[in-house]
């Protein structure tokens, strides 16, 4: 195991804690061209997400701008009615994005998907990457502006949906997260950075309470004039 991995979990609040929490919700408010794109331009713009962090498992509510509310697991998706009916549901999700590239509009199924994943990936790193099947290693650092930042990069295991297998993640001086670069298979494939700001600290572990995600161009640094993904998160709590 990478020593840069441990640096960074004890600077966001330690293993030990970690395997003390039974969930994570938050307040958030999700946004950026990307929703605007799939047609779902305020589907997330006021929603609560809660997950469980030791499996793949993302809940929200106030989903698609309605009182409806969606359920990812790793291998299934479902939305419910607003007095707990389930509505629909997909087995083997990510199954129906075989042939998506970035224009292909989503359904709700879809939205569900991608939402849940990615948040609950979100909101478990670095943590996630001491489960069963990572494989991650330190690779050269970067200069970002006046900082350098330390550099992991992490394999996923196929078990665990991911927006790609092979991903980096940039750390800071003090073992914070600042940025992750990926590509979104599910769209197509696309070159992010997603960058991860104001850390604050709940229930001892220290999440990025903003995220804003950008393409980036083959020099390998942003394109600052659009965001893709813009994630607000307040009132975070651990339990």
């Amino acid at each position: 195991m990478s020593d840069l991995l441990d640096f960074a979990i004890e600077a966001h609040g330690g293993w030990k804690r970690w395997q003390e929490i039974k969930g994570i919700s938050a307040q958030a408010a999700i946004g950026g061209g990307l929703w605007h794109l799939k047609g779902w331009p305020d589907a997330l713009a006021k929603t609560h997400v809660s997950i469980d962090p030791h499996h793949p498992i993302a809940k929200y509510v106030r989903f698609g701008g309605d009182d409806r509310s969606s359920l990812f697991e790793s291998d299934r998706v479902a939305l419910f009615s607003g007095d707990g009916n389930m509505i629909e549901e997909r087995a083997a999700p990510r199954e129906a994005f075989k042939h998506h590239t970035l224009t292909t509009p989503w359904d709700a199924l879809d939205l569900a998907y991608f939402s849940g994943y990615a948040m609950w990936n979100y909101l478990t790193a670095p943590f996630l990457f001491k489960m069963p099947g990572f494989q991650s290693k330190e690779i050269e650092p970067w200069n970002e502006g006046s900082e350098t930042w330390r550099r992991l990069h992490v394999t996923f295991p196929g078990e665990i949906p991911a927006h790609s297998r092979e991903q980096t993640f940039y750390f800071d001086e003090t073992g914070l997260l600042r940025r992750n670069d990926y590509s979104v298979d599910i769209i197509g494939g696309t070159s992010s950075a997603n960058y991860a700001l104001e850390p604050k600290t709940f229930g001892g572990i220290v999440f990025p309470t903003k995220r804003r995600v950008y393409a980036k161009d083959s020099d390998n640094k942003p394109l600052l004039d659009r965001i893709a993904v813009a994630i607000d998160l307040q009132s975070i709590d651990v339990s």
